[in-house]
């Protein structure tokens, strides 16, 4: 514990402090002392600059030259060592004599110690870094080396010992290594002497080159000291030189290893990281001296501001790792920009801020009543940013800067939501390209909108440029909230690229739906936008929205209450935390094992109509009616209020089609705000309402944040576990306060709050559960989300869907105009104690509790108790929903070794593997070509005569082979004859083709032989001990993977590998399914008709294979019915055997939705305990259960190194098209081909009643059948009919399945073929097609 507070101090605290920079005792004394030097010529560089020279621009120069130059130097040397380790150009001595005479050579150069030690330090050893305290006393010098167990060496290193120059005046005689088994490289010392292995694997030795190496082992110029360990061991040997090329066909050797290089400086992967890293450097040697030059800095904060440049510059060449922002373990290559790229930021604006308050004539400005004097604003930002800059190696200590890329998401991604209504972004890719489509959009906006201010135009007469401004404004904003942040998703699901498919015909149908949505969204995005910009167009160009205001305001405050608040809180588990019973109730509420979808319900329909209409009714009428009303008043102003108009318009407008669910809080505040409480400080409405939704979101993440630590520290949630928690309880008041302040400043800058407060499964086969309930949730997670099926949401909201075995997170990103995106991490199925007991605590009812304060007096019906109430408030969680279908599978276990205890059970289930065998055999195609085939008829010949006998005691027995003949000790062809030809002759008989299947056919010779190879690859892989239940679990399960050892006498079977593959793996998994059915119909699967037609229904409805199987999760994915499986279970010291089986049904799951800042805040905490403090007790404190904030399973679900779970999706994308139920309420897309049909249909529908009632013959009329004309068209009525009565599902017996039916409605010249219900007044006519035939009922 002490070692690892000390590590910790070292290479966490001082090296944030200082930029990377501390001294590690593991490494060798070159190293440290590189490193302190640079560190220090670093710092004082611009510091004595800045005081020996004037604050001109020279000095400037030479700063920014000298620094240039040193970084390109560093860099430069840096990749090109790396470059040539990469090569592996390796240089050994050819003989002896070469290293006894470079040895000796510098030896007698002792009077120049200086030029030989520079040498000396590059030729530092590989395992110099673990010398320390290892084999005797340090020595002053780098190059000297000690044998080092390899049990001492680090996990890292793969070579073994190494040995090392030991004295330098004597010839270096050769010790064997008695470690190394790598042949030695020079074929000409003796053959006594062993060299030592190579610091890499071995290449090939070029050539002995004539020249001698540049860089040779020298101790310098002192004698080392001997030691007791190794003054009879130490012996020199020959070292490896890398060959590093300076010009072509010139070279220096270099003695040293990448491990080493690697801990004195920071390796670059390519030219541009170089380039970034050089620049970086010089950009931060720049700004940093202007800033000195310009006087920001007196006294002793010059120094501190030479520590920060100091640091940032050393962080390019040696970065803090781990570090306290780093999300990973390990060498995090953004993290060595961060510290520079942040400096360079800070250090900009402070310096556009001084120019700028060198100006005279800076304008004082009133804002919402509040005096605003832009001199003093400046400065007062100007000195905060100074003070943040002081305060770099503190900040970067504490984690509060993020990585530099994370740093510009965030920015982007606020940019973006906050002025220009975006919704998420998933990447920085994704928010360049949001703040690039904004941006253009926003270009092309602001062009119409000057065209249209720049003359004054009265109030009754609205220019046709501004209703053109209004509509275009309109239409784009509807177009880009429907459109996801991510490029890669549109160019993905837009041009589709056909892969190739298995033999198998499973076919996924999701990614079809998905390509379809999307294509549906942009052509109807064609459409409406250019039916909205028409509509806009003209209602603006009309005075209507000049008397409309407060009907709107009305309008929308109304709707708003009751569709976001009313129906949400009647919906909810527990209304108001005071019922205990939702109000409004699904149908499967009530329901124990839901079998179909959910229900539509009333509340559902009224809350879609309610949310549409306010999403492209409500909200747009009032942005547009203040655009109005404003433009006359803003065609008089700057172009600074044309602007804003312009971003206000688009954000508000954007943000109210993709989720209206808080702005009809935000109009009612900024109507009773600026009306009633401050009308004078109102600049415009469009203005008031823009300002108010950024306060309020702001508002928001505060409410979240409070709410997470009042529930996370309140006294009676704390578990009192002893004296000590009294005792620190009062002192824990500063704490809070402390505390609260940084909610404040990280609700400002919508940072994650970090409170400091006291992979994954154990089987990975089940994360396709998951991956599946993934699948499931992109085809309904948007519909749901727009019914109101788990309440009001937002973007960054967190779930938990929780059921009997599955607990999966929910976390939504990005909410669209019919889109969501989402990301789903799936928890262990048998959790920790402490994942168990918060598990408990979701499911539990508090119905039952009868308790107010210390008594239980009891509760009113159908509502809560006072305590049930009171701890329902003081938690950061709330259940939702509690029956929320969706479609997955249920898991089915039995235990194989209690179905096969009994010898009789494993004979059945032999016996069913034979059988199985047969049917897929003569099922075959190629089993013609396979009786007929030579080779195999020759190899077979043995298997053609009657008495031979297969005897094989570890593979044949009594006790499991039905046709075992205990006489003879094994199993002839006459006993398999007498038990299985039956079987052979039935499957035969249901071939098309006829085939011989007596009892001397080659077909019965063949299957005879198939049964023999099967058995013996069973015996095989039981390890030739099947009587055994373990081993024959073992070998039975071997086959259902698909692993067979073929004996030598079964070779034959190599002549078609499909005789293996489609013909004994599907016999053994099929065997499985039929011996698990034995149980329920004993008697049935006796006969031979029963037991085929079961075996081919099997091949078609069931999937049987292994898990590792790519079909298994192919077959998942793809939504098969019903799967099986043989899964082998090591847990916990049990050996166990599943049978495995998967029934797709519609699972119940609770929603639980979460505090989004408990969330954010506890994953924040957890990167920086785990990766930057080191700490591994895997029992810590951070990690318990918590039963109010869900700590355990929300900490779990944190991706890996944080947290553990089982699976964890992609982002994933939900459009609201795939949602059935939704679809049938708003009827689908727009676009033109709907649009041409509909007419159409309304056009021959009235052509079809005047020729239907005309009395003329059914047959002739046109609308009537096959031949007419009209039946060839697809925009025809009939056609139009037969579609939308074969998409459904038929619901008819089999009988009837063969046939189709049509009903063509007719009734007072409407059509109705939606309802599937035939009223008495309609004119009902029998539609006949061509091959097709229809019943009506």
């Amino acid at each position: 514990m002490g070692s690892q507070l000390v590590q910790t101090l070292r290479q966490g605290v001082w090296a944030s402090l200082t930029g990377g920079w501390y001294h590690d005792p593991d490494q060798n004394k070159f190293n440290n002392s590189c490193h302190l030097y640079l560190w220090m010529f670093l710092l004082m560089l611009p510091l004595l600059l800045h005081l020996a020279l004037p604050p001109t621009t020279m000095a400037l120069s030479i700063y920014c030259t000298s620094v240039t130059i040193f970084f390109i130097t560093i860099k430069m040397v840096n990749y090109r060592l790396h470059v040539m380790f990469d090569e592996g150009d390796v240089v050994t001595p050819s003989s002896l004599s070469d290293v006894i005479q470079g040895a000796e050579n510098k030896s007698n150069t002792s009077d120049s110690c200086l030029p030989s030690k520079l040498s000396d330090l590059l030729s530092t050893s590989s395992n110099s870094e673990y010398q320390d305290d290892l084999a005797g006393p340090h020595t002053d010098f780098p190059f000297q080396r000690r044998i080092i167990p390899a049990h001492r060496l680090r996990p890292r290193r793969t070579h073994p010992e190494i040995f090392q120059v030991t004295t330098p005046l004597s010839p270096p005689p050769f010790f064997p290594s008695t470690h190394s088994s790598f042949p030695s490289p020079l074929h000409n010392l003796p053959s006594d002497v062993t060299h030592p292995p190579p610091l890499h694997p071995p290449l090939p030795s070029p050539p002995h080159s004539p020249h001698k190496p540049l860089f040779v082992p020298d101790s310098g110029c002192r004698q080392p000291r001997p030691s007791s360990e190794t003054s009879t061991q130490e012996k020199p040997s020959p070292k490896l030189y890398y060959k590093l090329k300076l010009f072509p066909g010139k070279w220096v050797n270099i003695l040293y290893d990448r491990l080493t290089l690697l801990a004195l400086l920071d390796r670059n992967q390519d030219v541009v990281e170089n380039i970034v890293a050089v620049f970086l450097a010089f950009l931060v040697a720049f700004l940093g001296f202007i800033l000195l030059n310009h006087g920001c800095f007196k006294d002793i904060w010059v120094f501190q501001f030479c520590v920060v440049i100091a640091s940032c510059q050393y962080s390019l060449l040696k970065s803090v790792q781990p570090d306290a922002a780093s999300p990973t373990h390990g060498h995090n290559q953004i993290v060595v920009y961060s510290r520079a790229a942040y400096f360079c930021i800070f250090c900009g604006l402070i310096w556009i801020l001084e120019q700028m308050l060198r100006r005279k004539d800076l304008p004082v400005s009133t804002v919402y009543g509040i005096t605003i004097v832009l001199a003093d604003a400046l400065t007062f930002l100007r000195d905060i940013l100074v003070g943040l800059t002081f305060c770099f190696p503190i900040t970067f200590l504490l984690g509060l800067f993020p990585q530099i890329n994370t740093f510009m998401i965030y920015l982007l991604e606020q940019i973006d939501i906050h002025f220009f209504g975006g919704t998420a972004a998933t990447g920085l890719h994704s928010a360049v390209y949001s703040i690039f489509r904004s941006l253009t959009a926003l270009s092309l906006l602001y062009g119409f909108c000057f065209g249209a201010l720049k003359e004054p135009w009265d109030e009754q007469h609205t220019p046709a440029l501004f209703s053109g401004f209004c509509g275009l404004l309109v239409a784009l904003s509807y177009h880009l909230s429907g459109q996801n942040s991510d490029p890669t998703v549109l160019i993905a699901k837009t041009f589709s690229f056909e892969e190739g498919e298995d033999s198998e015909d499973i076919k996924d149908p999701l990614p079809e739906k998905l390509m379809n949505s999307v294509k549906e969204i942009l052509l109807s995005d064609l459409v409406v936008c250019s039916i909205a910009c028409i509509l806009t167009f003209a209602i603006t160009s009309s005075t209507v929205f000049l008397s409309l205001k407060v009907v709107l305001y009305a309008l929308a405050g109304t709707v708003g209450f009751v569709t976001h608040y009313l129906i949400p809180q009647l919906r909810k588990h527990h209304p108001w935390l005071w019922i205990s019973h939702p109000v409004l109730k699904s149908n499967e509420y009530s329901q124990y094992e839901p079998r179909d979808n959910a229900l539509l319900m009333w509340f559902e329909r009224l809350y879609v109509g309610l949310l549409c209409f306010e999403k492209y009714v409500v909200y747009p009428a009032i942005i547009l009616s203040a655009l109005t009303n404003d433009g006359f008043s803003l065609s008089h102003r700057k172009n600074c209020d044309v602007l804003l108009m312009t971003v206000a318009g688009m954000k508000l407008l954007r943000a109210s089609f993709c989720n209206p669910s808080f702005q009809f809080v935000t109009l009612i505040f900024t109507i009773v705000f600026f009306e009633f409480d401050c009308s004078r400080a109102s600049e415009t409405f469009l203005l008031d309402f823009f300002i108010m939704s950024i306060v309020f979101h702001k508002l928001s993440d505060l409410l979240h944040k409070l709410n997470f630590i009042m529930v996370y520290i309140a006294p009676w949630q704390i578990a009192w576990g002893s004296a000590f928690h009294a005792f620190a309880q009062p002192f824990a008041v500063p704490h809070s306060a402390m505390l609260l302040l940084q909610t404040f400043i990280t609700t400002l800058f919508y940072t994650p709050l970090s409170p400091f407060l006291g992979r994954c499964d154990d089987n990975n086969l089940n994360s396709i559960f998951y991956e599946y309930l993934t699948r499931s949730l992109q085809h309904s997670l948007c519909g749901d989300l727009m019914l109101g099926r788990w309440g009001n949401y937002s973007s960054g909201d967190c779930f938990i869907l929780a059921s009997d075995y599955l607990n999966a997170f929910i976390h939504l990103i990005e909410i669209g105009n019919g889109l969501v995106t989402f990301q789903l991490r799936g928890l262990e199925f048998r959790g920790t104690y402490c994942q168990q007991r918060e598990v408990e605590a979701i499911t539990e009812g508090v119905e039952e509790d009868d308790s107010c304060c210390c008594c239980e007096p009891g509760h009113l019906p159908n509502v809560l108790s006072c305590n049930a109430a009171f701890n329902l408030r003081w938690l950061a969680w709330e259940v939702t929903t509690t029956k929320y279908l969706l479609e997955g599978y249920s898991i089915s276990e039995n235990n194989a070794a209690t179905m096969l205890q009994v010898y009789d059970l494993r004979k059945l289930l032999v016996s069913y593997y034979l059988k199985s065998i047969i049917y897929y055999l003569i099922q075959s195609l190629k089993l013609q070509t396979w009786i007929k085939d030579p080779s195999i008829t020759k190899a077979l010949v043995s298997y053609t005569k009657w008495h031979h006998i297969e005897r094989d005691p570890a593979v044949f027995s009594v006790k499991i082979d039905e046709d075992y003949v205990h006489c003879l000790q094994g199993v002839t062809r006459t006993s398999f004859c007498n038990i299985y030809l039956e079987w052979i002759q039935y499957c035969a008989n249901k071939l098309e083709e006829p085939v011989d299947c007596d009892e001397d056919s080659p077909l019965v010779t063949l299957c005879y032989a198939l049964s023999v190879l099967g058995r013996r690859s069973l015996g095989t892989a039981s390890h030739n001990m099947s009587n055994s239940l373990e081993s024959f679990l073992y070998g039975f399960n071997t086959l259902f993977k698909g692993d067979f050892r073929i004996a030598t006498k079964d070779e034959w079977v190599f002549t078609d590998m499909d005789l293996l593959q489609k013909v004994v793996v599907p016999g053994v998994r099929m065997s499985l399914k039929l011996h698990q059915d034995h149980f329920t119909c004993l008697e049935e699967t006796e006969e031979p008709a029963i037991l085929y037609k079961a075996i081919s229904n099997y091949k078609i409805s069931l999937v049987i294979c292994h898990e590792s199987d790519p079909a298994w999760r192919k077959a998942v994915l793809s939504s098969r019915d019903t799967l099986l499986t043989l899964r082998h279970m090591v847990d916990d010291g049990t050996d166990e055997y599943k049978i495995i089986m998967l029934y797709k049904r519609h699972l119940s799951f609770k929603v639980i939705k979460i505090n989004k800042e408990c969330v954010r805040g506890l994953w924040a905490g957890q990167q920086q305990e785990l990766v930057f403090l080191r700490n591994r007790n895997p029992e810590r404190g951070s990690i318990q259960n918590s039963k109010q904030a869900l700590r355990n399973m929300i900490n779990s679900s944190c991706d890996q190194p944080l947290g553990y779970p089982m699976y964890v999706s992609p982002l994933t994308t939900s459009y609201m098209g795939t949602h059935q139920q939704l679809r049938s309420i708003w009827g689908g897309p727009l676009s033109l081909d709907g649009i041409k049909t509909w007419l159409l249909s309304k056009w021959v529908r009235k052509d079809n009643l005047t020729s239907c009632n005309s009395g003329v013959n059914m047959e002739d009329v046109d609308c009537a059948g096959g031949s007419s004309s009209l039946s060839h068209n697809p925009n025809s009525i009939t056609s139009q009919s037969l579609s939308v009565y074969q998409a459904r599902p038929n619901r008819t017996s089999q009988a009837n399945r063969q046939h189709t039916a049509g009903l063509v409605l007719y009734r007072k010249g409407t059509h109705d073929t939606s309802k599937g219900i035939v009223h008495p007044s309609y004119n009902i006519k029998l539609v006949s097609l061509p091959g097709k035939h229809y019943t009506s009922k």
